[in-house]
């Protein structure tokens, strides 16, 4: 009897109720003989739920970055271009809108994504505006060359293996690599000759560009893991590719031909209202801004993969005003970043402007616009770099006859007065 009277009953140690399974209340054990019942424990998942942390959306756009925003921070580094910027920016804003408005529970409208192509000369900066729209946004980034890829079951690189670069760039973070953007550059070269299928084997131009519309319309793509080819009986990653924006970019140079006949044809007539062109040379500027996709059509280029990039972002030739302009504005100015080498050993660096105009002016000869502006400075400046380590340089200015007759630069020393 006495035993029974001392027997303690075990209770929850939060809410001190017994067990009752008619109710539906058991006991669960825990460390240093502590119990806690079911109805407890759903009351702490109520309140840890109000205090549970928000997922995060993985958003590239956060809600004060509008076009504007893009096109302001795009004007910081990238010189002229205004259309093609600000295409790119109301393209790209609401491209990461248009994942937004997919995660919805029940969106109303079934949308589809608008994907890039970028049309316009070698050194136009198409490149360059697309890794820095990348940077801003702080978004995976892959770019591949078209002329290296290949249809399957040919040498060369396959077109899914750019997939792949975009998940290694989001360190094998899968749906951080699906709102990602993907650059191809070099397209133009694999436009077919003419608006007439082929119909022989096509190796680089068409049966990729067949290839390449598969990826960039949206599917599911499987790609090797870091470090391994891909292989029949090996492990793959699933990628989807329908969130992920394609960015294309070619020069299509010729293409100003096929815009100035359309637009002749457009124009032509006969009689008192025929209109009459002055016969004034023309440059591609005059053309590039009106490219539409029936001329892309003209230049070879399948419709259905025209179709797949209705935003069309047309870049125009660097002026020699550009050029110069790209040496010295930008945040990271050519001539910035120079300075700021020669900076590390003490040097002040100086351009004279009739210098910059000599390097402009061997930029457009090259005929590669903005992109020559760093092998010339390079040429102008290598045994220079490689002598002033060695010497008690205070300044060196670069002159035109620097950069035209290899001349020596003024070179200002270090006075006795201040070694002492």
């Amino acid at each position: 009897m006495a035993d029974t009277e001392n027997k303690s009953t075990t209770v929850c140690s939060f809410c001190k109720q017994e067990p009752d399974l008619d109710a539906g209340r058991i006991l669960i054990q825990g460390l240093d003989g502590a119990f806690i019942c079911t109805e407890c424990i759903e009351e702490c998942q109520k309140v840890a739920n109000q205090y549970k942390a928000k997922p995060k959306k993985n958003n590239a756009i956060s809600g004060d970055v509008k076009p504007s925003k893009i096109l302001e921070y795009l004007n910081q580094y990238v010189i002229n271009q205004d259309y093609a910027k600000t295409v790119l920016s109301v393209a790209i804003y609401n491209h990461y809108k248009f994942l937004d408005y997919k995660q919805q529970d029940n969106p109303a409208v079934e949308m589809d994504k608008s994907n890039i192509l970028l049309v316009g000369p070698t050194g136009s900066g198409k490149t360059y505006l697309i890794k820095t729209i990348a940077k801003m946004l702080d978004v995976p980034f892959a770019m591949a060359d078209a002329t290296n890829l290949t249809q399957a079951g040919y040498v060369g690189e396959d077109p899914e293996n750019v997939v792949r670069l975009l998940v290694e760039n989001a360190n094998g973070d899968i749906e951080k690599a699906q709102r990602g953007i993907i650059y191809i550059d070099e397209i133009d070269k694999l436009s077919r000759k003419g608006e007439n299928p082929s119909i022989t084997r096509d190796v680089g131009g068409e049966g990729v560009q067949q290839a390449l519309l598969k990826i960039i319309e949206g599917s599911t793509v499987e790609v090797a893991p870091k470090g391994s080819r891909k292989h029949p009986l090996a492990e793959t990653i699933k990628v989807d590719t329908s969130n992920i924006l394609f960015i294309v970019g070619g020069s299509f140079e010729g293409i100003d031909k096929i815009i100035e006949k359309r637009q002749k044809t457009n124009k032509s007539g006969m009689g008192f209202g025929a209109t009459v062109e002055s016969k004034t040379e023309k440059s591609i500027n005059d053309y590039i801004l009106d490219v539409k996709a029936e001329d892309l059509k003209k230049f070879g280029m399948l419709p259905e993969f025209i179709g797949r990039l209705p935003v069309i972002a047309p870049l125009q030739e660097l002026s020699e005003e550009a050029l110069m302009q790209i040496l010295t504005e930008p945040k990271n100015a050519l001539v910035k970043q120079y300075q700021e080498l020669m900076r590390v050993d003490g040097v002040e660096l100086e351009f004279t402007p009739q210098a910059l105009t000599e390097i402009a002016k061997l930029a457009q000869k090259r005929k590669t616009g903005a992109r020559s502006l760093r092998s010339i400075i390079e040429e102008v400046l290598l045994p220079h770099m490689f002598s002033v380590p060695d010497e008690e340089i205070e300044k060196l200015i670069i002159t035109k006859e620097t950069v035209v007759d290899k001349k020596e630069p003024i070179k200002e020393f270090k006075s006795k007065v201040e070694e002492a």
